[in-house]
C-alpha cells in the first residue's frame, strides 16, 4: 500500500510511474562558453530545475566551453541526435539555411533590451522559431548575453579606427557586411579560437559581450575596448525536434516548465553578470575603457545602419520593417 500510496504521488505530480520507474533521460546539453557566463549558469539552472520537476526521471549533463562540441560542430550533433540541447547564437542560424535569424546581427536594430524585448518576447520571435521546425530543430527560448563592444590593441574612437583591422566576427553575412562598411576586414573564426588568435596577432580584435571577453581572458591580449553597445549576442535555446516530440507528455510538461523558469532567469543576470565582467576588466589594468560620446555614438550609428538596406534582400525587408514598427527605430532619422 505504501509503494501504491508513493505511485499516486508522483502521479499527482505530473509524472507517470512508469517515467520514474525507467532509467533516466539522458539529455545532454553543450555549449561553447565558460561555465561562469550567463549562458553557462542559466544552463546549470535549467539542470537544476528539470532534475527537479522530473523527480530525478530526467538527468541533464552540461557540457561547458566546447569541452563535447565546437561551435561549428554542435548544430550537426543535434540534427543527428547526437546531443539534445543546445544554446547556440542567433547568428549560426543564417548558415543553417534560416536567414531570418541574422537580423537579430544587423548593427543597432535594437536600441536597448527594452526595444529587444518587444521581438524576443513577442509574435516575431516566435515565428522566427517555428522557422527552425523544417530543419528538425524545435526553438524553445530566447537568452539574453547582452551588446557588443569592441576591441582592439589600438583605440576605436570613431568609425574610421576600425579601417583595415582583421576582426574576428561570428559566421554571419551580416557580420561580415558590417565590418567591411567601415572598411575593416572580417575574420570568421570559431569562439574557442579566438584567444589565441588574438595573442599570436592572427587578428587585430573583435566584438563581445563584456562577460564573453573576461570569461575568456580576451582583456589580457585586448589594449582598448570602446563601450559601442552596437550589436546584440542572444541564444536560442533549441532541441532535436523528433527527441522532444517524443518525451513522454507529462515529462515535456515539466521541462517546459524548467526552461521557462531558467529563461526568466538567464535574461535577468546577463546584465549583472555583464556589468560584473566590466569591472573586472577594468580592477584587471590592462585594457582602457572607453564611452563614447552620444555625438560619437551617433557617428557609429551613421556608420553601420546602412547595413539593414543592404541585407534586405537576404533577410527579408519585410522582417526589418516589422521590427522597425514594433520597436519604433527609424533610420531616417539619424
Amino acid at each position: 500500500m505504501k509503494i501504491r500510496a508513493l505511485l499516486v504521488g508522483l502521479v499527482a505530480m505530473g509524472l507517470s510511474a512508469a517515467a520514474v520507474a525507467a532509467d533516466p533521460i539522458v539529455i545532454k546539453f553543450s555549449h561553447v562558453v565558460a561555465q561562469d557566463t550567463p549562458k553557462g549558469k542559466a544552463a546549470e539552472k535549467f539542470k537544476q530545475l528539470a532534475e527537479q520537476y522530473t523527480n530525478g526521471a530526467v538527468k541533464v549533463e552540461v557540457y561547458a566551453n566546447s569541452t563535447l562540441y565546437k561551435d561549428k560542430e554542435e548544430m550537426e550533433a543535434l540534427q543527428l541526435g547526437a546531443v539534445q540541447l543546445l544554446a547556440p547564437s542567433l547568428a549560426k542560424f543564417g548558415p543553417l539555411g534560416v536567414r531570418e535569424f541574422e537580423v537579430f546581427d544587423l548593427p543597432y536594430i535594437f536600441d536597448g533590451s527594452e526595444a529587444l524585448n518587444k521581438i524576443t518576447q513577442g509574435p516575431v520571435g516566435a515565428q522566427l522559431l517555428a522557422k527552425l521546425e523544417p530543419k528538425g530543430i524545435r526553438g524553445l527560448a530566447y537568452w539574453d548575453n547582452g551588446f557588443k563592444s569592441f576591441s582592439a590593441n589600438t583605440p576605436i574612437r570613431k568609425p574610421e579606427d576600425l579601417r583595415g583591422k582583421k576582426m574576428r566576427t561570428q559566421s554571419s553575412k551580416v557580420l561580415e557586411e558590417q565590418m567591411r562598411e567601415v572598411k575593416s576586414l572580417p575574420q570568421v573564426m570559431a569562439f574557442s579560437e579566438v584567444y589565441q588568435a588574438l595573442q599570436t596577432g592572427v587578428v587585430d580584435g573583435t566584438e563581445n559581450p563584456h562577460s564573453n571577453l573576461f570569461t575568456q581572458k580576451m582583456h589580457e591580449v585586448q589594449k582598448h575596448m570602446t563601450l559601442t553597445d552596437h550589436g546584440y549576442l542572444g541564444y536560442a535555446v533549441i532541441t532535436n525536434k523528433k527527441f522532444w516530440d517524443g518525451l513522454p507528455a507529462e515529462i515535456r510538461t515539466q521541462l517546459d516548465k524548467a526552461m521557462v523558469e531558467s529563461t526568466v532567469y538567464a535574461n535577468q543576470i546577463a546584465k549583472e553578470e555583464n556589468d560584473k565582467a566590466l569591472e573586472g576588466v577594468r580592477a584587471s589594468g590592462k585594457t582602457e575603457i572607453y564611452t563614447p560620446t552620444a555625438e560619437e555614438k551617433a557617428a557609429f550609428k551613421k556608420a553601420f545602419v546602412p547595413v539593414h538596406k543592404k541585407m534586405e534582400s537576404r533577410i527579408g525587408a519585410d522582417l526589418i520593417q516589422s521590427i522597425y514598427k514594433e520597436t519604433g527605430f527609424d533610420p531616417a532619422k539619424l
